[in-house]
């Protein structure tokens, strides 16, 4: 059975991978696009997080240092083991997008791989607010945070949500990741978290952003009760010019669709994992 999943706040390289992950990871992270290398990726990254046992591990990734427990949450284990897969095109695009002020705020920030990612590609003068609402999940967040030299980055921990108050968060117990204010899994009936939460236009506002020129919001489900009441009670000023959305199967209401359409969004891109919509 796997270790208690305790947050190790010990100095960063601690748990440094050893020679057999070494190997491990050297392989998982050079391989392919096709069907056969992922396939092949993945079975051994199974075997790997299994043999870790609950383990972090403290790697380089996407450029920068984070400490990493693969265990029961996917966004770690695939910044980890296969970060070349970790929703490539839309960090590509958002390069793409990079001002030398670039602001950014990064909703269901997890560990903080979207924030420290445009930090590190960004810049000094970017600002970059990353959001998490569950403890464990911030602590580690915080953690990695600190293990790299920017000052852009900030964490809040609250959920964002259609008002200010408290939510009930429903936790999956084999993916930490896909935790959300909407009950999506069964076996989340009995894992339930009290948070609490602010809409996004309290955050944007207290934070002194003056404009946001890209918002990913990965809620699981949720993304239409941060964005709807944002797009309906914000200024035009503040509203985003990139907002990179999980589509969650369906989760969330068409008509959130309909209000990035009705406010001048349209999808410019549609990933594995999220949509891209840019207003013109």
């Amino acid at each position: 059975m796997p270790r208690s999943q305790v947050n190790d706040s010990s100095a960063f390289g601690r748990h440094a991978p050893g020679a057999t992950l070494k190997s491990v990871l050297s392989w998982t992270r050079a391989a392919g696009h096709n069907w056969l290398a992922r396939r092949k990726a993945y079975v051994l990254r199974g075997l790997a997080v299994r043999a870790l046992r609950g383990a972090p591990v403290d790697v380089e990734a996407m450029g920068v240092n984070m400490r990493l427990y693969p265990h029961n949450n996917i966004c770690e284990k695939r910044i980890l083991f296969t970060p070349q897969y970790f929703d490539e095109d839309e960090r590509e695009l958002i390069v793409s997008r990079l001002t030398p002020d670039f602001t950014f705020i990064d909703i269901g920030a997890n560990v903080g791989g979207y924030a420290l990612f445009v930090a590190a590609n960004a810049g000094p003068r970017a600002r970059v607010l990353a959001v998490e609402p569950q403890p464990d999940i911030y602590e580690r967040l915080i953690y990695n945070i600190r293990q790299n030299p920017f000052a852009t980055v900030k964490a809040i921990d609250c959920a964002i949500a259609d008002e200010d108050g408290e939510i009930t968060l429903f936790l999956p117990a084999h993916n930490r990741g896909e935790t959300s204010m909407r009950l999506v899994h069964l076996e989340s009936v009995g894992a339930r978290l009290r948070v609490p939460a602010r809409t996004l236009l309290n955050v944007v506002e207290s934070e002194g952003f003056e404009r946001l020129d890209a918002v990913k919001i990965d809620v699981e489900g949720a993304e239409d009760l941060v964005l709807e009441p944002f797009l309906r009670d914000a200024p035009e000023s503040l509203w985003p010019k990139l907002v990179v959305i999980g589509h969650t199967h369906g989760r969330w209401s068409e008509s959130l669709v309909s209000a990035l359409a009705q406010s001048g969004y349209r999808e410019i891109l549609k990933a594995r994992t999220n949509s891209v919509y840019e207003r013109f």
